[in-house]
């Protein structure tokens, strides 16, 4: 059974140290901290899954060549600049924030990989990040400071932990999130970062943080947009004891599912703490042929621009919903669509029905909203969620660099 942790974060689980700290990155005001570094005590066992944008943050190229080796000891993070689109000087700033990383925390510079987050064009201000390095302190409670210090136009922290009992030891997973815009994953700006105490066999571990990842970044959409800098890491150090975890193990389907959930629970909070969001959509898609497609028609509805602003103003226009699943190119049989808005029934085999429009009215002004699409052909399901869109993301995006 998992246990959800009471202010849990990425240092929940055993033998995890970070911190963050002010290094000039960011506009300075109260309590702002931009420079982070989580670390494990011991190497861990490393999976992730990074952004397929064709425009990769240099940050990204670097963390993909060190994490193919199947293992890490830490991270170093910034926000306040993505470190994209800035030459050939973007991959030698990443090279040398992972040494003053190492250096700061006496672990090898090829085990530290390294995420970006904040403006694109910009070029991390090495000279402060080198003056301000010194200035983390890092413990087993600085999980709270990393969060903090990798947020850019979010409004709050997402953090979560969780604890399941492992064949007799308490098996620990930790993590923290940011991203509120520019968020339409293909593995959005958006990191996520996972700790966790069990021994993970690596293989394992990569084809479960994949399988999770699908299940819930890959299903969230805030602006249809996808960033240069996605980046979800999984480090996993044993410290907790307890056999090696692979997917033969008694512990494999436990481990799985305390994983889809943290990610879930992740992902759903992005969505909730989009920019300028009023209302948060879940799109439930089932009867579908096939798992890929039940997720691509899902998706192709939280990511509807005309869905967006129906949501936003409240309006059951129903056919927005059955546009976006026939743009999506599955396949689908039209006369057997079934369409509920908070289990209310609107359409009936790809028609409308009688339903009493002030009771639709008023579970589309709630601040979440259900979509369930039925496409009775067969026994696939997904969800997806997805926000409105608003007058105030229009305005705060118009002038994000000025």
């Amino acid at each position: 059974m998992i246990e959800l942790i009471q202010d849990g974060n990425v240092t929940s689980p055993i033998g995890f140290l970070a911190g963050g700290t002010y290094a000039g990155l960011k506009v300075p005001t109260d309590g702002a901290l931009d420079l982070a570094v989580l670390v494990s005590e011991c190497e861990a066992s490393l999976a992730a899954t990074f952004s397929t944008n064709n425009v990769l943050s240099p940050s990204v190229l670097l963390s993909k060549e060190r994490a193919k080796k199947g293992y890490a000891m830490g991270v170093i993070a910034n926000s306040g600049s993505a470190n994209c689109c800035v030459g050939d000087q973007g991959y030698q700033d990443a090279k040398e924030m992972a040494l003053l990383a190492s250096g700061h925390v006496n672990v090898k510079p090829e085990d530290i990989l390294v995420c970006s987050t904040g403006v694109i064009g910009v070029e991390l201000p090495m000279a402060l990040i080198r003056q301000n390095i010194g200035n983390l302190n890092l413990t087993s409670t600085g999980g709270h400071d990393f969060a903090k210090a990798i947020l850019t136009t979010d409004t709050h922290t997402k953090e979560l932990a969780i604890s399941f009992d492992g064949q007799g030891k308490k098996i620990t997973v930790g993590g923290a999130a940011k991203g509120a815009g520019m968020i339409h994953p293909n593995m959005a700006t958006m990191l996520a970062f996972i700790t966790t105490d069990a021994a993970v066999d690596n293989t394992f571990l990569q084809k479960a943080l994949s399988d999770a990842v699908d299940k819930s970044f890959n299903m969230i959409d805030i602006d249809n947009d996808q960033s240069t800098n996605d980046t979800v890491l999984v480090l996993a150090n044993g410290k907790a004891g307890g056999a090696l975890i692979d997917e033969k193990s008694p512990q494999a389907g436990i481990f799985k599912e305390s994983l889809d959930y943290l990610c879930i629970e992740l992902a759903k909070e992005i969505v909730r703490d989009a920019e300028g969001t009023q209302r948060v959509m879940e799109v439930i898609v089932d009867g579908a042929e096939s798992i890929d497609d039940a997720r691509e028609a899902a998706r192709e509805v939280c990511s509807s621009i005309l869905v967006k602003t129906m949501l936003h103003g409240g309006d059951p226009n129903w056919g927005r919903l059955m546009m976006a699943i026939g743009k999506s190119g599955i396949n689908i049989d039209e006369s057997k669509i079934d369409i509920y808005v908070n289990e209310i029934q609107i359409v009936h085999e790809g028609q409308t029905i009688s339903f009493f429009k002030d009771a639709v009215v008023s579970a589309m002004n709630a601040p979440e909203v259900r979509f369930g699409i039925s496409l009775n052909l067969g026994d696939a399901s997904a969800t997806a969620w997805g926000c409105d869109l608003t007058e105030e993301y229009v305005i705060f995006n118009s002038a994000y660099s000025t």
